[in-house]
């Protein structure tokens, strides 16, 4: 027993310090090991078993809103980089760079691709050339580099797995249409699939993409009351097309240029997944990515009949993901092993079990213990992995609205951004205001309707007088400074950089 206490107590108490625990998880659940290249991870099965099943599922999405999946090189010629100057200019302290090939210096530098913008514009220049060719709907699953000055397993490292969707269109209308399209994907996917609740809104000019006409996000609320960006969609307009020459002829044999996306997350997610919905036994998985869904343990294993009952009882849980644990270990190791692996559902089956045509049926996500018949076996496990799957939904949507707090003033703007880690809904008036905000994350209307539309008929936005048109959410993540400009007082926020890198930016 002091053995299996010690495996859980391994790892760091969220409430002590969040950054290790999560290191301890990811490290002590089989999730990754280090690389001996800085800021790199290697990602093992297990870890690589959650990221497939997710980008099975999105790739699925993604093929059922008409996109096809391609392959762009690795490298990028300097010049081809150098088209786009926002782009560049956005992405050059993270660039790495290849000098040599073999013993001979490269008459031009190849850039590592740190994102494929420039790869796909090349190549649509080249294959567009009427109406009849659009859109084209393009996705590619891929590694890119981003030489980052800290990093942390997941969240952010030097080399990372993503996908990157790159689109082009006829019309300003299309493109912003599939630039929300791919947003509301990524947000159905992290609710349903990931069981993580998000928010969607537009960043600001100064936070949005490289080269971007217009960039949306999706922000989740970790454990620990700070935001992370889960997925992003970015409207290019025809800036890239302008640069790359990228021009079509319409029905009107008119010369136009194309309208262009981006959108892209990656194995980001897995932390997401673990920082919203781990505890300090471990990882606590979403039935829906749990490369086990069930995990056979056998009781009195050495007994007759109990190890063949376990397999037979495998064999018939045939639709689920299931594993059959035979290993020499006691019980108890094996409870906290699958407990630390966040493992949705474990089965116990002993002697007496097995007299009783019974097993035990555990909930990893709140430790219940369920007898049932093995008549009732497959329906049983069904349900129960269809409720866990919605009750971390529920509990996590119910841990972000715990920790979202409005703001009538700004007395108390100023206490919850430095007092209480989480969101802060304010009032927001109107967009010729929106220049003064330049480092606020701003929710679209639609994220809090009713409460805006209340507000609305009776109250004024307390930092400009003028009436209420929406609200607008706020991350405390750093202490913020105080802004002042035409009398108007506003806080800027400044993004945590130390766990979470830069939030802004796939």
């Amino acid at each position: 027993m002091s053995k299996d206490k010690k495996f859980v107590e391994s790892i760091t108490d969220m409430e002590v310090d969040f950054p290790q625990w999560y290191t301890d998880v990811v490290i002590k659940a089989d999730l990754v090991d280090y690389s001996s290249v800085r800021g790199c991870m290697i990602i093992r099965p297990y870890g690589y078993a959650i990221w497939e099943l997710m980008q099975k599922q999105m790739d699925a999405r993604f093929k059922e809103t008409g996109h096809e999946n391609v392959y762009m090189p690795m490298l990028i010629p300097e010049s081809l980089l150098q088209k786009e100057k926002d782009h560049v200019e956005g992405f050059a302290p993270e660039v790495a760079w290849v000098t040599h090939g073999g013993e001979q210096e490269l008459t031009e530098r190849l850039c590592v691709r740190p994102t494929s913008e420039t790869l796909f514009c090349d190549h649509y220049k080249n294959i567009i050339h009427s109406y009849r060719d659009l859109p084209k709907l393009y996705n590619q699953w891929c590694s890119v580099v981003r030489w980052e000055k800290t990093t942390r397993p997941f969240l952010r490292t030097t080399e990372f797995l993503w996908q990157e969707g790159h689109t082009a269109h006829a019309t300003a209308e299309e493109a912003e249409e599939e630039t929300i399209k791919m947003l509301n994907v990524y947000a159905d996917f992290c609710e349903n699939i990931l069981a993580i609740p998000v928010i969607k809104g537009q960043k600001t000019e100064k936070e949005r993409f490289a080269g971007a006409k217009a960039t949306y996000t999706i922000e989740s609320l970790m454990h620990d009351g700070k935001a992370l960006q889960s997925g992003t969609s970015h409207n290019f307009g025809d800036g890239f097309a302008h640069a790359f020459g990228i021009q079509y002829t319409d029905k009107n044999n008119e010369l136009k240029y194309v309208h262009q996306t981006s959108w892209g997350t990656t194995t980001r997610l897995i932390g997401a997944v673990i920082m919203v919905h781990g505890d300090n036994s471990g990882l606590v998985l979403p039935p829906k990515i749990a490369p086990i869904q069930v995990v056979i343990v056998p009781i009195a294993m050495q007994k007759e009949g109990v190890l063949e009952k376990a397999n037979e009882l495998k064999d018939r849980l045939s639709n689920f993901r299931v594993k059959v644990d035979d290993s020499d270990k006691s019980p108890g190791w094996k409870f906290s092993e699958y407990e630390m692996k966040g493992v949705p559902v474990r089965l116990e089956v002993g002697p007496r079990d097995i007299e009783n045509n019974q097993a035990v049926l555990a909930r990893r996500d709140t430790g219940e213990k369920k007898v049932v018949s093995l008549d009732n076996l497959e329906a049983e496990i069904a349900d129960m992995l269809e409720d866990i799957q919605h009750n971390l939904f529920i509990k996590a949507r119910d841990r972000r609205d715990a920790k979202t707090y409005s703001a009538t003033d700004m007395e108390t703007f100023e206490k919850e951004l430095n007092e209480t880690p989480g969101f802060v809904k304010a009032m927001w008036q109107s967009k010729k205001r929106r220049a003064l905000h330049q480092d606020v994350f701003l929710l679209s209307r639609s994220i809090f309707p009713i409460h805006a539309y209340a507000a609305a008929k009776k109250q004024n936005t307390w930092f400009t007088g003028e009436e209420l048109i929406n609200y607008a959410i706020y991350k405390a993540e750093v202490k913020p400074r105080l802004f002042h400009k035409s009398d108007i007082l506003i806080y800027v926020i400044y993004r945590q950089r130390r766990m979470y890198g830069n939030i802004y930016g796939i």
